[in-house]
């Protein structure tokens, strides 16, 4: 009962601190809430939509203005623009008028009917990845449904039924199986991530930020001595009221891209509850082992700051762990962020058992507890540390 009545004195204090300065409320409740804000509205559509294109159509037939109507007729590609020449659409797609263009030459209509087989070219802009490749997909799949038309035509004349022309022109039909995002919606699983990697960032920078400014006002001996020189109950009563601001910050955020947006999730309730809680605690407590490795207000905060950008490139959601050279794979298991990614895909987005995703809810659990490695050094540190700017 008295560690109980301690921890409470610690975390209203804390939460005076907290109200006081007002680094923690942005930190804590503007900033996360304007990226979960910012990220899911600017991938609202799901996928880019009507995306500059430019055409440079030198045959200028029913056929090749058949080919540039169906391209305009794409959601996610619009034509813009008609040039002359290649020098000029090229240039238009170094200045970023456009995405890409599609190149039809003089001369493709009668060579089709000849079956002389001519060459339609398209370019495409892969500075950005995205872009680049929704724009190449979208003129792959529009030369090469110019070409069916005109094999269909000329199937037909010559007296072939259309199941015949069909099995001619696509022998193996392809059944795909969008698992899980059948949209290919980007939304769904970009947010997913970079959202509570953002949030989890802050809670690595706060969690070294509290301890340290403790350190540099000179308030470390008061605190301890509320805890009557315990640090386990001066640690859970500082960061108590801290876990309970960021549980209500990421339970915000579940409720609102799976109640508001409707993401779709194929687990339980109670996988997400476990999922929140494991990604505030194992946040929090790297946080701190990262001061109490290094008892500087700075350079705690840089590494934090440093892990936490890190792990949005080893996390496996932009580039797949399994491409990554056998070093970095090894890397990205120090991560919570990869943790809680590989936690989300297997019992959230699949709906799979939480035994199948045990070794990551035992690093989520390690890092919650890392902090028990150096909690007598920050003792040490609030009892015997100059602060040095």
């Amino acid at each position: 009962m008295k560690y109980l009545i301690d921890i409470w004195a610690v975390a209203k204090r804390e939460a005076k601190i907290l109200t006081v300065n007002r680094i923690y409320l942005f930190s804590m409740v503007v900033f996360p809430l304007l990226a979960m804000v910012f990220f899911t509205t600017l991938l609202d559509d799901g996928l880019p939509q009507e995306m500059p294109v430019g055409v440079v159509d030198l045959d200028n037939t029913s056929f090749s203005r058949t080919l540039v109507h169906k391209l305009d007729g794409f959601q996610s590609s619009e034509v813009v623009a008609h040039y002359a020449s290649v020098a000029e659409a090229r240039h238009a797609m170094q200045t970023n008028d456009i995405y890409g263009f599609l190149y039809i030459p003089a001369g493709t209509t009668d060579a089709l009917l000849s079956s002389r087989r001519p060459t339609i070219s398209y370019y495409y802009n892969q500075t950005s990845l995205t872009a680049g490749s929704t724009m190449m997909k979208d003129l792959k799949t529009v030369a090469t449904l110019g070409s069916a038309g005109v094999g269909m035509a000329m199937l037909s004349a010559k007296g072939l039924t259309p199941q015949q022309i069909q099995a001619f022109l696509q022998p193996v039909k392809i059944d795909l199986h969008q698992i899980a995002n059948p949209w290919g919606n980007y939304n769904m699983y970009l947010s997913t991530v970079f959202v509570p990697g953002i949030m989890m960032l802050f809670m690595f920078l706060i969690s070294a930020y509290s301890l340290g400014m403790e350190l540099k006002f000179g308030r470390g001996k008061e605190w301890l001595s509320m805890a009557h020189g315990n640090i386990v109950v001066a640690i859970l009563g500082k960061y108590l009221p801290q876990a309970l601001i960021f549980l209500t910050l990421i339970s915000t955020y579940e409720l609102y891209i799976y109640g508001v947006l409707h993401f779709p999730y194929n687990g339980d309730w109670w996988d997400i509850i476990l999922l929140a809680l494991l990604a505030v605690f194992a946040s929090i407590g790297f946080g701190i082992f990262i001061f109490g490795l290094m008892p500087s207000l700075r350079m705690s905060m840089s590494i934090c700051s440093l892990w936490g950008v890190l792990s949005f490139s080893l996390a496996g959601s932009a580039f797949p762990m399994m491409g990554m050279d056998s070093p970095l794979q090894a890397v990205t298991w120090l991560f919570p962020l990869r943790h809680y990614y590989m936690l989300y895909q297997i019992t959230v987005f699949n709906g799979f058992s939480l035994i199948d995703a045990w070794f990551h809810f035992v690093a989520l659990v390690a890092f919650t507890l890392m902090p028990w490695f150096v909690i007598s050094k920050i003792k040490n540190a609030m009892l015997t540390y100059v602060y040095i700017p």
